[in-house]
């Protein structure tokens, strides 16, 4: 299932070509060329980042880039993804614990087709409920600062979130 808007504002411009958002997994996968993915959990003062793999086998935990503007963040998010040779997003999707969509949800979709606009890699959105809770409760559970933990909370989400999706393209690709 797509859920990307392909329309161009300006049908006439000459646009750099434009990503695809998906929330299929194997769809996702079979859209990716050979190499690693990035995961991303876009909160509304940071991004989350993890990275796989060349095998996209193992989510890490990347970084935390403090957002400012789009603009600034997209510009940090391509660069990490040029350094590395990644091949697509895994954007964690905030939905309701009943599968509706709230004001995060529809953020996380304009970051998604604000994000197709400026580069070519598909983007999935990834089911990410309670993967905050989760990591913190990895956090406590590990004795960790409540300092330390805010400081890594968000790309351990991220990590989460990617290695789910990976788990889940591996079984699918069986």
């Amino acid at each position: 299932m797509t859920t990307s808007d392909t329309t161009s504002p300006n049908p006439d411009a000459k646009a750099a070509p434009r990503g695809v958002t998906l929330s299929d997994a194997t769809l996702f996968a079979q859209a990716l060329g050979p190499g690693r993915l990035i995961g991303i959990d876009a909160g509304t003062k940071t991004l989350g980042l993890a990275l796989s793999d060349v095998t996209r086998t193992i989510a890490s935990a990347l970084e935390t880039i403090l957002r400012k503007k789009f603009s600034l963040d997209s510009k940090r998010l391509l660069d990490i993804a040029a350094e590395h040779a990644v091949q697509g997003f895994v954007l964690g999707f905030p939905a309701n614990l009943d599968g509706s969509e709230g004001p995060r949800a529809q953020a996380t979709r304009a970051f998604a087709r604000n994000l197709n606009a400026v580069s070519p890699l598909p983007v999935l959105l990834w089911d990410e409920r309670l993967t905050t809770m989760e990591a913190e409760r990895l956090l406590i559970d590990a004795d960790t600062t409540r300092k330390r933990r805010s400081e890594v909370i968000d790309k351990l989400a991220a990590t989460l979130i990617l290695q789910g999706a990976l788990d889940r393209m591996r079984i699918t690709s069986r």
